[in-house]
């Protein structure tokens, strides 16, 4: 951790905050991040950029939800953090024709709608106030900004304070509601120099999520720890065209920090694996029989290719290992015979 001597120009007038503050601005704010014309997929590639059969697993998702409510008129399909809308677009081509005329889809995202987006999806910048369907986040709260910690050379954990080129030092010593949830969440360790992240800012926001569903389901799918698992040296890192960089508050780079899904589960909500969830919904990489390849050879490689693609949906170190947070309500979960443990 290092202190440099203040420089001259727009960033030192920035001042030192707390890395929530800064990536509030950084991400957010006028000229932020997700404000840019590219959006995310010019940055870094999610599950829905992978590949269409995501869309079509949240499809079918969305169908038992569906069924399970009674089959409603109209059904809600909310994408939140829609980036420039690709997965309410892939959702609403991949549905049966009779539940696609009853889906009222939401796209929610700060940026402008995008040019060529199906005129079937709204673009929304808030939740919608009611829910009846499927809410599913798709790497938003790893976006919700949260503050960092660090302990020093005394073991106190202190609040990381950021300059808006990246430079840190060391602040007050976290106190309150803050310090309540790291000593539940992510206890501090003794340690000088280990670090954690502060999840109360994605707990409450879930939970204000959630509290738009009148009856159906609501997902957080993230890169995810446990309390048992707990990086020590936290996750807050950058993306810039691609490539992992160092997370940098200026507007220039992505900057995200991994989820403590198992802080954010409301009662009845429960964790599992993308690999389990999307497996339970009839996504999987096993390869087509060589048969196939003699009867039908456009088949055979039109099968091979999907089940690229599905494998890497699914692989062990990859997107696989993202958590879907899945928080039923009023209806029972739609993905219960998926095993939290299934490799």
């Amino acid at each position: 951790m290092t202190e440099e001597t203040a420089g001259t120009g727009w960033q030192s007038r920035q001042g030192w905050r707390g890395w929530r503050a800064a990536t509030e601005a950084a991400l957010y704010g006028p000229g932020g991040f997700y404000r840019r014309p590219e959006g995310p997929a010019g940055h870094f590639r999610t599950s829905v950029h992978a590949s269409p059969l995501f869309a079509r697993a949240v499809a079918e998702l969305l169908c038992r939800v569906d069924e399970a409510l009674g089959r409603p008129d109209p059904l809600d399909f909310v994408d939140m953090a829609a980036g420039r809308g690709e997965l309410a677009g892939g959702v609403l081509a991949a549905l049966p024709a009779g539940v696609a005329a009853r889906t009222r889809a939401y796209a929610v995202e700060i940026a402008d709608r995008p040019a060529g987006l199906d005129h079937g999806i709204e673009w929304r910048a808030e939740l919608p106030e009611t829910v009846t369907g499927l809410l599913f986040a798709n790497e938003w709260l790893d976006n919700v900004p949260v503050d960092v910690v660090e302990t020093d050379a005394a073991g106190v954990a202190r609040r990381v304070l950021v300059r808006a080129d990246g430079t840190e030092r060391l602040g007050e010593p976290v106190a309150g509601a803050d310090a309540e949830w790291l000593a539940r969440w992510w206890p501090p360790a003794a340690e000088e120099g280990l670090r954690a992240e502060i999840g109360l800012p994605r707990d409450t926001a879930w939970a204000s999520a959630v509290s738009c569903v009148e009856r159906g389901l609501a997902v957080a799918v993230d890169y995810a720890h446990t309390v048992d698992t707990r990086p020590p040296f936290g996750t807050l890192t950058g993306f810039r065209e691609g490539r992992e960089t160092a997370p940098v508050p200026d507007g220039s780079c992505d900057i995200t920090a991994h989820v403590a899904l198992d802080a954010c589960a409301l009662p009845g909500g429960r964790v599992l694996t993308q690999r389990a969830a999307l497996r339970a919904l009839g996504v999987a990489g096993a390869r087509p029989p060589l048969s196939l390849a003699s009867t039908d050879p456009a088949a055979y490689v039109r099968a091979l290719a999907g089940a690229g693609e599905a494998a890497e949906l699914t692989a062990v170190g990859g997107l696989g290992d993202f958590g879907w947070l899945v928080q039923p309500v009023g209806i029972p979960d739609p993905l219960a015979q998926a095993s939290p443990e299934d490799h």
